[in-house]
């Protein structure tokens, strides 16, 4: 939110196996954090949720701006609202399939081709195999590996647009201590590779 405030023309690279796009009447689970989407997108209206009249200041993320990359669990009401918006969206399967290469190539040409815009990363830990990434509160199977998830970072980087990023959901209270120190370790080695750390670097 505070980076479409600073840059209204921001394009958004959402790393996580879930889209995170539910509405209050429709989520299972009525969980807010499986709704940011829906919030920056205006889906929501903010003024009819305690706490959250602040975002009626945010501008709205245009969804032809937003990529998700890894996604596995979604709920019915996602799959349609994706579908009805048009989001440019590289499932797990599409990992498999192409390659984690080709999907960042063509989820950066996607952006790209919204004209040039700064670009803000959102990843969420439990994008990540959960035998990888561990401490984190909604882990499915079936995730990015290491060198995918470090790809995803190093590609981004090479753009040269990054101009913010997130790294949610690491929560070693979840987790033994070695579980959550390797969450914590993955988190600052993917942190790092998207502010231009690499093999050779």
């Amino acid at each position: 939110a505070g980076a479409l405030r600073a840059r209204p023309n921001l394009g958004v690279l959402w790393v996580d196996a879930h889209a995170d796009i539910n509405a209050p009447e429709f989520s299972p689970s009525a969980n807010a954090h499986g709704m940011p989407v829906a919030f920056l997108t205006k889906l929501i209206d903010v003024d009819e949720i305690p706490g959250y009249k602040w975002m009626s200041k945010v501008p709205k993320l245009d969804p032809s701006k937003l990529v998700y990359v890894g996604l596995r669990d979604l709920d019915t009401f996602e799959k349609g609202l994706i579908k009805k918006l048009g989001i440019k969206t590289f499932t797990m399967q599409h990992v498999d399939k192409y390659g984690i290469g080709k999907i960042m190539e063509m989820s950066l040409d996607h952006l790209a081709s919204q004209g040039e815009c700064p670009l803000h990363m959102s990843f969420d830990i439990d994008g990540c195999d959960p035998s990888i990434a561990p401490a984190t509160g909604t882990k499915v199977p079936g995730g990015l590996n290491f060198r995918e998830s470090s790809y995803v970072c190093e590609a981004v980087a090479e753009t040269g647009l990054l101009v913010s990023m997130d790294m949610v959901e690491v929560n070693p209270l979840l987790a033994t201590r070695a579980e959550a120190d390797a969450t914590i370790d993955l988190g600052v080695d993917l942190i790092r590779s998207s502010l231009g750390q690499n093999i050779l670097s």
